[in-house]
């Protein structure tokens, strides 16, 4: 089998980290040989953060280059154009249309760009956008896109969607399983 090559990308505090463990757990448990790699900017400070989730029989490095990517889930549209050139040629990336503004939006020296994910499609990227957030409301917490996302990435793989429930019940602490499960779910479907 080859290597599959998926990028999480977000903006700190969105749980990006969480939803790797969750995909590393997730594909361990099938057997694959998983390294995953977390790169951290100023995510304390609402900066970019990177994981690179790799798999297949055997896989020698973590770490992503550019135009060697299949997936990017990005939590943000912003963080999706700053990845692009990453994706391999036939790669989707999958994104929250979810805008957060970046340091230089918020102090007033830049603006936010106007049609992102439009300038993305017409360089023909297959991008695969939906509101992750509503949904993450609907099962209780703004917090929850994260695992909205993978629910919604989980139609994209090979494995069933019982060995995702599986896998949440694992990563996810015990508290918040409900609420994640419901979060997984509407992204599943939608």
């Amino acid at each position: 089998m080859k290597t599959t090559s998926v990028m999480i990308v977000g903006v700190g505090g969105q749980g990006s980290l969480l939803a790797s463990r969750l995909l590393g757990t997730l594909l361990t448990d099938e057997g694959y040989d998983v390294k995953v790699s977390e790169v951290h900017g100023m995510s304390q400070r609402g900066g970019s953060v990177v994981t690179y989730v790799r798999y297949g029989d055997k896989v020698y490095s973590p770490i992503v280059t550019e135009g060697e990517c299949d997936y990017i889930i990005s939590f943000e549209k912003l963080e999706a154009a700053r990845y692009a050139g990453c994706l391999r040629k036939g790669g989707k990336i999958i994104v929250n249309t979810q805008e957060i503004d970046p340091m230089p939006v918020i102090t007033g020296a830049a603006e936010y760009p106007a049609d992102v994910l439009e300038g993305l499609k017409a360089e023909g990227f297959d991008v695969d956008d939906f509101d992750a957030l509503a949904p993450a409301l609907e099962a209780g917490s703004a917090k929850s896109v994260n695992i909205v996302l993978m629910g919604h990435f989980a139609k994209c793989s090979d494995i069933p969607k019982e060995k995702w429930i599986q896998a949440l019940n694992k990563v996810i602490n015990p508290k918040f399983l409900e609420m994640n499960l419901k979060a997984f779910d509407l992204g599943y479907n939608s």
